[in-house]
């Protein structure tokens, strides 16, 4: 299998961030995506709709750990087959199936499900994108599903200079929302939140990555970082934006149900 390499200068943040050796691209960690986990309960046979399911590995885990069915939808056909061949190494073609498709067109998949989990997805959605990805969301849960949501929170008086900053560092548009905007743009698509949480960055934090990732995926991030220089720039580049507006920066999560 033979995959693109992107253009590192010009690619989005979290490309350049798996291509040092980074495995969890979550804002708050995968301590935050614990959270979401526990806050859904989730039981044997009920099925999960995860959007943009990158490699794989979230949806081999939610699979391995609650025996839940899986269907993940996916945009980059480099990433559906990486991730397919992923989920036949540890024997669950059975459980989970990738799609390759559009976040914008969740009413091309055939279904309803328990769960939908979108984890640093809508940050990178204008408002208009954020409100049809939402509305798809509803419209592909059960009654009663629930919607599982991880994103990047923004607070503060300065939200459209920090929005800006992200931008440029990161490559691709980031708008992320208050806690308080959040809430309402689930409340507005039909969805009620029930639980949320929220708290620091921790994307860039080599304390954290050695705990949730281990001292070997540190150290590798951390050769390749000085050894290769464009993945140099754009690390420290990012996380010096991270530390600037910390602040005022952080995750969010969220668990809201559908009426």
């Amino acid at each position: 299998m033979t995959l693109t390499q992107p253009n590192f200068k010009t690619a989005p943040g979290h490309q350049v961030l798996a291509a040092a050796g980074k495995k969890v691209l979550r804002p708050g960690g995968s301590s935050a995506t614990e959270q979401l986990f526990a806050w859904a309960d989730f039981q044997p046979g009920e099925t999960v709709l995860e959007l943009a399911s990158s490699f794989g590995y979230s949806a081999i885990a939610l699979a391995q750990r609650y025996g839940v069915q899986v269907v993940g939808i996916e945009k980059n056909p480099d990433s559906v087959a990486r991730a397919q061949a992923n989920i036949a190494a540890v024997g669950l073609t059975d459980q989970i199936q990738i799609i390759e498709g559009d976040i914008f067109h969740l009413d091309q998949i055939p279904g309803q499900f328990d769960y939908v989990l979108a984890e640093a997805i809508l940050t990178m959605q204008s408002e208009p994108g954020k409100a049809k990805i939402l509305a798809g969301i509803c419209d592909r849960l059960k009654s009663k599903g629930q919607f599982l949501s991880h994103e990047l929170r923004v607070g503060g008086s300065e939200s459209d200079m920090i929005r800006q900053d992200l931008s440029t560092t990161i490559r691709v548009n980031a708008a992320p929302l208050s806690a308080e905007e959040w809430i309402a743009a689930c409340q507005d698509a039909g969805l009620a939140v029930e639980q949320h949480d929220s708290g620091p960055m921790h994307l860039l934090n080599p304390r954290r990555i050695a705990q949730e990732e281990g001292l070997t995926t540190l150290l590798t991030i951390g050769w390749n970082v000085l050894t290769r220089p464009v993945l140099r720039q754009r690390i420290l580049s990012m996380r010096e934006t991270f530390v600037r507006h910390s602040n005022d920066l952080g995750y969010m999560v969220l668990r809201a149900r559908k009426g």
